[in-house]
């Protein structure tokens, strides 16, 4: 059973790289079985000259059997490497891998930890036998709320995934965080945690191991389904553009920051089309676009001028012209020319205007 690190106690750090070779390891543990038993593990898990791993099917198919008695030569053969002499010998590799595993958060996602290892696909279909064929680890299978992850604390597994699946529970549907900000919501309620642990690198690590929760690529994190964390088009795109922007932007700016920020090729027609159709955004001037959810309001300027004098009538002409100017980008002239809608407004006696 792997060892619980309490509050004050030293968690093992070790470097990305081991001081063994998988591939060396994996010869030695391999040469304790017959042919058959070796050249199933060999095509299963990729450790041969081609690193591609065979289905239990297509190994079936070239052996002529069924895919269960693969399946039953398989783990016959993982088994007797445990039991083996070679087995023993090769702990301490076995203990670097662990350690490896407590350094990058005591859980780690199967795919982040392999790429964390090594980008050459062949090293990390041998660390990865390692990890199934090492009584020191353990596999949850990928689900609806989790991807493939592997683990050596039981204890810390349990309690990242619960906090993992409040976090998902608490974040409102389309709002973005930063990363900072959701690394703070994150790790406050993990008081539970050994303080090695409760850094921003390792919760940045243990956030990847959610399917439903995921950053954009403008690192900012919210609902994974959610179109502003997982775009799905260029209406999508367009949105974070002028969102990350901070103030309204012309069609034409929107495209090329597209372009600049998602390395997304967007004609100038086919973003002004989905500006237009899309309810999060609204046109405040020739051509210029801003987010709803800045408070600006939908409609011309007479509709504008409606909204504010609803709120705050009488004004003076002045006053109305400033407000508006806050909602639109347009001359001055043209929101005095609608003041002079009688179906709308009414002028007072001391110069003042109200709706009619």
């Amino acid at each position: 059973m792997s060892k619980v690190y309490k509050k004050g106690t030293t968690v093992p750090r070790a470097g990305s790289a081991f001081s063994f070779n998988p591939k060396q390891v994996n010869k030695r543990l391999l040469g304790t079985l017959s042919d058959r038993a070796r050249d199933v593990l060999t095509k299963r898990y990729g450790l041969g000259d081609s690193s591609k791993r065979m289905t239990l099917e297509a190994i079936g198919e070239q052996y002529g059997i069924t895919r269960e008695r693969v399946r039953q030569i398989e783990n016959y053969a993982i088994a007797s490497i445990r039991k083996s002499e070679a087995y023993e010998k090769e702990v301490g590799s076995f203990l670097e891998i662990k350690e490896e595993i407590l350094f990058y958060g005591g859980i780690a996602s199967e795919k982040n930890f392999l790429e964390h290892i090594s980008s050459d696909l062949s090293v990390q279909n041998h660390v990865y036998f390692m990890l199934v064929v090492g009584h020191l680890f353990e596999k949850r299978k990928e689900d609806d709320s989790f991807y493939h992850r592997w683990y050596v604390d039981g204890n810390i597994a349990n309690i990242v995934e619960d906090a993992l699946q409040k976090l998902y529970s608490s974040l409102p549907d389309e709002e973005l965080l930063s990363e900072h900000d959701i690394i703070s919501s994150f790790l406050d309620p993990l008081k539970d945690i050994t303080e090695e642990y409760r850094n921003e690198e390792v919760a940045r690590r243990w956030l990847t191991l959610s399917k439903k929760i995921g950053s954009n690529p403008l690192g900012e994190w919210g609902h994974a389904e959610s179109p502003n964390v997982t775009p799905k088009g260029i209406r999508d795109y367009a949105y974070l553009a002028i969102r990350n922007h901070g103030s309204p932007l012309h069609f034409s700016e929107v495209s090329n920051r597209i372009n600049e920020l998602f390395q997304k090729k967007a004609h100038v027609a086919t973003t002004h089309n989905e500006l237009i159709k899309d309810k999060r955004l609204v046109l405040v001037g020739r051509g210029l676009y801003a987010l709803s959810e800045w408070g600006y309001v939908e409609g011309v300027v007479r509709d504008v001028i409606k909204k504010i004098l609803s709120e705050y009538q009488p004004l003076s002409r002045d006053q109305i012209v400033e407000k508006v100017l806050k909602e639109r980008y347009v001359k001055p002239n043209t929101i005095v020319v609608n003041l002079q809608d009688s179906k709308y407004f009414v002028r007072n006696q001391d110069g003042t205007y109200s709706l009619a």
